[in-house]
């Protein structure tokens, strides 16, 4: 029985480590998508809500960014759609990593799935299974750290001015790149990068938001799926 708890606390320790990088990142982020809100019209107790509910930054931004008076209902709901996707993908690629969480905890698990929380779920899995400690804990204070500064956004982002004059917006954006780097093992997985990155790229640039996702997506699964396993 201690050996057990050891473990759990073990995995408590690993998340929160693991995590705090992307959690530091993504307060600016969040207090500008909270600053943004406020600043089309929305309330705080709105801001908290759309992020309790939501928790996808770049959907969040997208909306808020559509916002206006009548809400263009129809419009935001096809938009924030294409933009999570990848989230598709994103939770078939742990499907077969999550075996030791059952049903209920695999689906509030990935409820809390972001980009960052899903990249460090796949590193990890190529040294040790994923429990469902590690797997909660670290997608639950995330999105409980999304939630808060968005919320402190929607409150002081007036008077904070924009954090984009700093670079702050930048921040999860990096980190995503690195974490992706990371991942990258040989010519196959970086051809798959390159392939939905300059996709992605070429299409936001030449067509815009929010069909660059689902390209970028597409060219990637093309990629993986005609380009040969690299040699052992």
């Amino acid at each position: 029985m201690p050996s057990t708890g050891r473990r759990v606390d073990s995995e408590w320790r690993a998340a929160l480590v693991d995590i705090t990088p992307a959690m530091v990142a993504g307060m600016p982020f969040a207090a500008l998508c909270g600053a943004l809100a406020v600043a089309k019209g929305l309330s705080p107790a709105e801001v908290v809500t759309m992020s309790l509910l939501v928790f996808a930054g770049s959907a969040q931004f997208a909306a808020i960014e559509m916002w206006s008076y009548p809400v263009p209902v129809f419009a935001i709901a096809i938009s924030t759609l294409l933009i999570n996707t990848r989230h598709v993908l994103m939770g078939m690629s742990l499907r077969p990593k999550l075996e030791a969480l059952s049903a209920t905890q695999r689906a509030f698990g990935c409820f809390t799935l972001a980009d960052e929380n899903w990249a460090l779920a796949e590193r990890r899995a190529r040294v040790r299974g994923i429990s469902p400690t590690y797997f909660l804990v670290m997608g639950i204070v995330f999105w409980a750290n999304w939630v808060l500064w968005s919320f402190a956004g929607a409150l002081l982002g007036p008077v904070l001015g924009d954090p984009r004059r700093l670079g702050a917006d930048f921040a999860f954006t990096a980190i995503l790149v690195a974490l992706i780097v990371s991942l990258c093992r040989g010519r196959r997985s970086g051809g798959v990068v390159a392939a939905a990155g300059g996709t992605a790229a070429l299409v936001r640039l030449v067509i815009g938001s929010p069909w660059h996702v689902p390209s970028g997506a597409l060219a990637g699964i093309v990629a993986a799926a005609i380009l040969p396993r690299d040699t052992p």
